[in-house]
């Protein structure tokens, strides 16, 4: 039912008001009684919020909804409004057809495995608590939680008077990082500022492709730095002073040097590049890499040693101050660095870089073909690691082959630090895995 990052899927089939009933009724079954509920933009996040909360109050529990808010500003505010949960009606950076579910616990972390599986099992077994009529709970409505983000960050961010950001808000929820750099100062502008959950600026998603426009806008300007956000906010990625696409990894790799000195750690997946491992080693601090998903980054990001945690895929997470991925603040954090280091594009230069190689391969069953991956790597006696997918370390490079969760495909990674070598790693691997998938198929066929 939990996917990576919570439920999600296309509205009227994976994702209806009944789950989302359902997922009501088990929260408050389960013992969250407050329940802060907020949601994206999306139209059919209101049907969906109704849904929910309507579940939640029939077993007793109360709620307190905050309308149209990011992602971060929901999970904060349940400490803040001293409650035990909180639910996003999000599908985060997927297409307008799609949405989800995201439920957040009382420290600001998303449920981890143990909530997620409590809940699912309410769900499929449908076992609820249901209150008679005399016990129903309420429904209030809460103003005030996207000043208390915005107040939140601005303590954390120094004065950036002067400092030009283009803020792409993607036509989503994410319009508190632009109030939120004026107020510290910032001369601003906003790309696709209008919410409108269909989304027609540009792809919920922010990345290279989709940020076109806020690229030839910062390197057209005087402009310090562009960030963007996916549809709930809670991604962020960035484009440096000369318009160029800063690449997920590095910024990872930014925030980690940033955050980590001698003998810390910063989480991250097993997905992430050795750029990040080397702008590391230079401080004494390493990496402790994760399941994919930003679930597993938080749970991590709980170890004391842990400072910092982060996902390629834009979601950051400073523990000591939210166990939430937070784009607005690693937008606010961002605009910090290059304000007192100078241009945002010298500072990524001087960051190494390494070749990898990506792809995916068409596959009928993921577990079969995985499995017999696994075989033939582990007769060559690679060092594997069985986190999540298979993570071979080479030594001078790595290589990760890993059946994606929503998709009937394998993932394919490598890097190195030299191109050869990557390629070469990348070939093997490839090879792998398609030997094992004809395999399989033919099995199958017989």
């Amino acid at each position: 039912m939990f996917g990576t990052s919570g439920i999600r899927g296309e509205v009227g089939d994976e994702v209806t008001a009944e789950l989302a009933l359902s997922v009501g009724r088990a929260l408050a079954s389960e013992g969250y009684q407050r329940v802060v509920v907020g949601r994206d933009v999306r139209e059919s996040g209101t049907i969906l919020v109704d849904a929910l909360t309507a579940g939640v109050r029939e077993c007793g529990g109360d709620v307190l909804e905050v309308g149209v808010a990011p992602t971060p500003t929901v999970a904060r505010g349940v400490s803040w409004l001293e409650a035990d949960a909180g639910v996003v009606i999000t599908a985060s950076h997927n297409p307008a057809k799609d949405n989800g579910i995201k439920l957040w616990s009382a420290s600001g972390q998303a449920f981890d495995t143990e909530r997620q599986a409590a809940i699912a099992d309410r769900v499929e077994n449908e076992r609820y608590d249901l209150e008679s009529w005399t016990g129903l709970g309420d429904r209030k409505r809460h103003e005030g939680l996207l000043e208390r983000h915005a107040e939140a960050i601005r303590e954390t961010v120094g004065d950036l008077e002067g400092l030009h950001v283009v803020v792409d808000v993607g036509n989503g929820a994410g319009s508190v990082t632009a109030d939120t750099l004026v107020e510290l100062g910032c001369s601003v502008r906003t790309l696709n500022g209008q919410q409108d959950g269909r989304f027609p600026g540009r792809p919920s998603e922010p990345n290279a492709e989709t940020l076109e426009d806020l690229q030839q806008l910062v390197g057209a300007t005087d402009a310090d730095l562009g960030v963007a956000h996916d549809g709930d906010g809670d991604r962020m990625v960035a484009v440096d002073d000369r318009g160029r696409f800063v690449p997920k990894d590095l910024l990872l790799a930014l925030f980690a040097r940033e955050m980590a000195g001698d003998g810390e750690r910063v989480a991250a997946p097993v997905d992430t590049s050795l750029a990040v491992d080397d702008a590391l080693s230079a401080a004494g601090a390493t990496v402790t890499r994760t399941a994919v998903g930003d679930v597993y980054v938080a749970e991590r990001a709980t170890e004391p040693d842990v400072v910092f945690g982060g996902e390629p895929s834009g979601a950051w997470i400073w523990p000591d101050e939210t166990l939430c991925p937070d784009g607005p603040l690693a937008a606010c954090k961002l605009a910090a660095m290059a304000a007192r280091d100078g241009p945002l594009g010298e500072t990524i230069d001087d960051l190494e870089t390494y070749p990898i190689r990506r792809t995916s391969i068409d596959v009928e069953d993921r577990a079969a073909v995985m499995e017999r991956v696994e075989e033939t790597v582990r007769d060559r006696e690679f060092e594997v690691d069985a986190l999540d997918g298979l993570r071979i370390d080479h030594g001078d490079g790595w290589t990760l082959v890993r059946p994606s969760g929503t998709e009937p495909v394998v993932r394919i990674t490598a890097e190195a630090r030299d191109p050869e070598r990557a390629e070469a790693l990348f070939e093997d691997a490839r090879g792998i895995v398609a030997a094992a998938a004809d395999a399989v198929a033919s099995v199958d066929a017989e």
